[in-house]
């Protein structure tokens, strides 16, 4: 943490925001407290008349929340809108026109019905007057508890771990395809330009490297911002593009059914494998459940949360279906049946150039802040457990301090040089084995959709509202669960699939 303070301000952006000022006393108080293993968290080492007398008025003696439906809303947006837009045209040239909307549609109402359900487990055992549970995985211990929470924590920090690799994936590819697209200009779309995706690879982990010692979330404010902005940015480039094409006449528009069978020698099993990774690849542009209950947490009450988190839930996912529409109609219309992977890394797009450059290269911005988004409760978490575990180990708990002009003085332990460095080391080395940016986003999508986004909102509904067993009710909810279940499991196995097939015709760390 950069700390040089006689008084700061530091501002807490992780998803609501507050401002506080302590002096520098109280700060090396904090720190000190944490080197001896004496404190689990700040408060510990603040004096109990300060916390009384503060801005913490909230019934769980936390700052003051401010958030509202529009706050809400847009991190609804913000968290959904991402790299996942880029493979909606490819999925449907899968599904074609009769299919692929109504898929979009019906993934929508179904993020939208269960995060409805999980907006009213934030309070515990009263959806408006229980206990507030702060993140995800403390409703799911608090209302099912025992194993369940295990698998839960597993469940999210996979998905956590494997969001990384698909980001290294996906910025190396947008790095290569802005080489690329230069290189187009210059000889000619059939021009021998080739790049290899390990050096942008490597540059990407090493920039990872040095952000990663960023401590925690409240530093990494700006990074969310900018990545935002990159998100949106680069969307719509993707979508006027294709709207420009769209309305060009002499090309395909699509089929009802999508790619036939027999086009470019596919066959009928490689074209039901198609259309499952599709769903996962759908899938994952919808995920966001994992933060839900962390973003209903930044809310202010009255009027109560779960009200407010469903007109926000409401409102971002009409604008983002709205938006995949958009994005995922246009680019197949655009392309047809020969739409690319990635709707601005597989070329369909020459000219001009430098739009292309930019939004690739809008891509890669906001990668850079999405990974340490997706990386930094992981870092939080590995480092937490060993303090607590091991309070008196200098590796763990000492503070090295290095005076940064400018900056004040940056502050770190060995555990978390070593740790977070070796994180992105791996993830890093993972991703060169593994370059495949349509079957890896498939592939979180749907092992990460159907237990965080149905299975743990529905059971814990169940368990709160004490529904009965075999009501009509819990019979259709259990039926969405069940299918919603084989969905997922079917867009596995195509993913799967997909890198296996793509594994036999890939040669590791060869360009």
């Amino acid at each position: 943490m950069f700390a040089d303070f006689s008084c700061s301000t530091d501002k807490d952006h992780t998803f609501g925001s507050s401002f506080f000022c302590f002096s520098r006393g109280m700060k090396e108080a904090d720190e000190s407290a944490l080197e001896n293993g004496n404190a689990k968290h700040m408060d510990d080492a603040i004096p109990a008349v300060l916390l009384r007398t503060s801005s913490r008025d909230d019934d769980d003696d936390q700052w003051k929340r401010t958030g509202t439906v529009w706050t809400a809303s847009a991190h609804v947006i913000t968290a959904v809108i991402g790299s996942g837009v880029l493979s909606l045209a490819w999925s449907m040239a899968q599904l074609g026109w009769a299919v692929g909307p109504p898929v979009l549609l019906a993934f929508a109402f179904v993020t939208y019905y269960t995060s409805i359900l999980l907006a009213d487990c934030y309070r515990s055992p009263d959806p408006v007057t229980g206990k507030r549970n702060h993140t995800y995985q403390d409703a799911v211990a608090v209302t099912l508890g025992g194993a369940k929470v295990w698998i839960c924590g597993i469940v999210q920090y996979t998905n956590l771990v494997g969001t990384a690799i698909g980001y290294t994936i996906t910025a190396s590819i947008s790095m290569v395809a802005i080489s690329r697209s230069d290189c187009f200009h210059r000889q000619g779309h059939d021009g021998p330009c080739f790049a290899s995706d390990y050096p942008y690879m490597v540059v990407f982990g090493a920039v990872q490297i040095l952000l990663s010692q960023i401590p925690d979330f409240d530093r990494i404010w700006w990074l969310s911002i900018a990545a935002a902005i990159m998100s949106f940015a680069y969307s719509f480039i993707g979508l006027g593009l294709g709207m420009a094409r769209t309305f060009e006449p002499g090309h395909s528009y699509g089929t009802a059914t999508g790619v036939r069978i027999g086009m470019g020698g596919l066959s009928q099993t490689r074209k039901i494998w198609q259309v499952f990774q599709s769903l996962g690849n759908v899938a994952f542009a919808y995920s966001f459940s994992m933060i839900l209950i962390e973003i209903q947490d930044t809310l202010k009450s009255p009027p109560a949360e779960n009200k407010t988190m469903k007109k926000a839930t409401l409102v971002g996912v009409v604008t983002t279906t709205a938006f995949y529409m958009s994005v995922g109609c246009f680019g197949y219309a655009a392309f047809g049946n020969n739409a690319p992977g990635n709707l601005l890394t597989g070329f369909g797009f020459y000219e001009p150039f430098w739009l292309i450059d930019f939004a690739n290269a809008c891509i890669v911005i906001h990668l850079v802040g999405a990974y340490q988004v997706y990386c930094q409760p992981v870092f939080a978490y590995v480092e937490g457990h060993a303090r607590s575990r091991w309070p008196k180990n200098k590796f763990v708990s000492h503070y090295f301090r290095i005076p940064i002009p400018l900056l004040g003085c940056y502050k770190f332990t060995l555990l978390t040089l070593v740790w977070r460095s070796a994180f992105v080391v791996v993830t890093t080395i993972v991703s060169m084995l593994l370059p495949f940016f349509n079957d890896v986003l498939g592939l979180l999508g749907a092992i990460s959709f159907w237990p965080l986004t149905v299975y743990f909102p529905i059971e814990m509904y169940i368990k709160q509202r004490s529904i009965v067993r075999w009501s009509p009710k819990w019979i259709g909810l259990k039926a969405l669960d069940l299918g919603c279940l084989l969905v997922s499991m079917a867009a596995t196995l195509g993913s799967m699939e997909g890198i296996a097939l793509s594994l036999k015709e890939y040669s590791p760390f060869k360009s």
